[in-house]
């Protein structure tokens, strides 16, 4: 069983994106008028996809030893001239977290939202199949290629379900990410010619030996690279056209949504841990510091628009700035102890985040009945203006129409579904127990608290201190302005009709919460994994070493055999 895992692991790689292509494909075959059956078909591609995830991260974890790291070939080319497609406990990790979000989003447009405009099936598969090639990828170009496939996904994405709003922060989102993919462009040019190779490990190994001469020249190609994955991310202070896009487009788009400025964020860490470790002579570390204070800035800024927003939209999308971040910050700092909360962290609030959006779908439309006052039919003689009540507002009294009791009712089924679902969406995102974000905080304060892991280390600097703070006072913050949100939308509104809530609606939403509530139970396993995650991502010495020494399969005719050989 074991040897025969072990030969189809490999092949695995390739089929997170060759998966949802072939489908996306399949779909623009089957027209425009057969909706129902393009469901089936997405749905069905989606659980395979999740499928796959899950025994890419059961490879990583078990098979795989302690730094697992899978090398596949499509071109069969040598390093570094052919397509490198690279999966280790992180890519597959964030591989898993974007099934989630994609299935979860899924099943939510089925409800109604996917026959709100033509080709929602096709580019939702190649947003999917762009966020699994950024994602898998261990070389510039071909990170660049995937990433403008899921930048068009997605501006199709945003503006499904039409509507000004939606074309106007889609004209905006579409600008700055245009200009995005050009300083992309840009830094990858400079960074290929002071290197010579696009192929990340194969720059890994160049990039110590740099002289001084194109030193600055490296740095500057290396800047403008980050500035562009940092637009992406949604950093302060390039993320002016995140909040806009984000609350206008519909609940499922914004629900995958959560996941893109995390992969700005691993873009950021993939390239940096790689081409700047803490054995990259003169450039270790580079950028490390301008992270964390981008980070905080970032932190700072969605704290601050979490309190202000006053629709729910909005502040979800906040909300993905918060997270976004908590984790540049935290990451910025190169220690592993702290990187290992901070992905831990980026599980539990990406799940929340997404149902937090799902679930404001149902709380708008529960609320749509609920702008008509209520009425009673019969004459007050005490108005002094003789008008019947049947004109006016009811009174507040503890009686309904029917003389039964208001007070010591039962919650309908879907009220409370909704009020428990906001509870733990907020409990997660602001970082209170006995939530994942809670304990993804502690972690990092923990580690922050004390950097190598000694309890003789050296005190933490400023910018430690000041993460530290943000990260107690941004959950006080993003408490208070959601536990208002929750008063003006659960409690405040009297005689509310009970909305109706399709199951289909509801299942993702509770499946992502109690993904949540299952990384709390098994906390120790997900941070081994993180931990090992991070300790692999800040000693890339296997990843570089296991990519570079990877050989193409002989042909048969230079084997000598009939098949191939490995």
């Amino acid at each position: 069983m074991s040897k025969w895992i072990e030969w189809l692991m490999p092949h695995l790689i390739i089929a997170p994106i060759l998966l949802p292509m072939g489908t996306a494909v399949l779909m623009l075959l089957l027209g425009d008028t057969r909706r129902p059956l393009k469901a089936v078909v997405n749905v069905i591609s989606c659980l395979l996809g999740l499928f796959i995830s899950g025994a890419l991260v059961y490879w990583a974890q078990k098979m795989g030893g302690p730094q697992a790291v899978g090398v596949y070939l499509p071109s069969n080319w040598p390093i570094p001239y052919g397509i490198v497609l690279v999966v280790d406990r992180l890519s597959a990790m964030m591989l898993l977290l974007s099934s989630i979000l994609g299935l979860g989003g899924l099943l939510f447009a089925v409800a109604r939202w996917h026959k709100a405009g033509v080709h929602f099936h096709p580019l939702f598969q190649l947003q999917l199949m762009g966020l699994n090639g950024a994602f898998l990828t261990a070389d510039l170009f071909n990170l660049f290629v995937f990433f403008e496939i899921m930048l068009t996904a997605s501006y199709g994405l945003l503006l499904h379900g039409s509507g000004w709003p939606r074309v106007r922060s889609g004209l905006h989102y579409i600008a700055i990410n245009l200009l995005a993919s050009s300083l992309f462009l840009i830094g990858v040019a400079i960074l290929y010619g002071v290197t010579g190779t696009l192929n990340l490990a194969d720059m890994a190994i160049m990039v110590p030996a740099i002289g001084e001469a194109d030193r600055g020249l490296l740095h500057a190609g290396a800047a403008i690279l980050a500035i562009a994955f940092l637009v992406k991310a949604g950093a302060w202070p390039l993320n002016f056209w995140l909040a806009p896009a984000y609350s206008a487009a519909s609940a499922p788009v914004g629900a995958l949504f959560a996941i893109m400025t995390k992969l700005g964020v691993y873009s950021v860490l993939r390239v940096w841990t790689l081409l700047f470790p803490h054995d990259a002579g003169a450039s270790s570390f580079f950028g490390g510091p301008a992270l964390v204070w981008i980070g905080i800035a970032t932190l700072t800024f969605g704290a601050i628009g979490v309190v202000a927003a006053q629709h729910l939209s909005r502040m979800a999308a906040f909300c993905v700035i918060l997270s976004s971040g908590t984790l540049m910050a935290a990451l910025g700092f190169g220690q592993p102890g702290v990187t290992g909360g901070a992905l831990y962290y980026a599980l539990g609030s990406t799940l929340a985040i997404s149902a937090f959006f799902l679930l404001i779908e149902l709380i708008e439309r529960s609320r749509e009945e609920d702008e008509k006052p209520a009425y009673v039919s019969e004459l007050d003689m005490d108005d002094p203006f003789g008008y019947p009540v049947d004109l006016m507002p009811a009174r507040d009294v503890n009686l309904d129409d029917d003389e039964n009791a208001l007070i010591g009712r039962a919650i309908p089924a879907a009220m409370a579904f909704m009020g428990l679902a906001f509870i733990a969406c907020v409990l997660t995102i602001a970082g209170l127990p006995p939530f994942a974000g809670f304990v993804g905080k502690f972690v990092m304060l923990s580690a922050l608290l004390n950097p190598s892991g000694i309890a003789q280390s050296a005190a933490p600097g400023i910018a430690a201190w000041a993460l530290m703070a943000l990260l107690i006072g941004a959950g006080l913050l993003t408490t208070i302005a959601m536990s208002r949100a929750g008063v003006r939308y659960f409690w405040a509104p009297q005689d509310r009709p009970v909305p109706r809530l399709r199951v289909i609606e509801t299942v993702p939403i509770g499946a992502m919460l109690l993904l949540v509530a299952v990384l709390v139970w098994q906390a120790e396993a997900v941070l081994r994994y993180t931990n090992a995650a991070a300790r692999g991502l800040h000693d890339p010495k296997e990843y570089i070493g296991t990519v570079i020494s990877t050989k193409p399969i002989p042909s048969p005719t230079a084997s000598g055999e009939g098949g191939y050989r490995r």
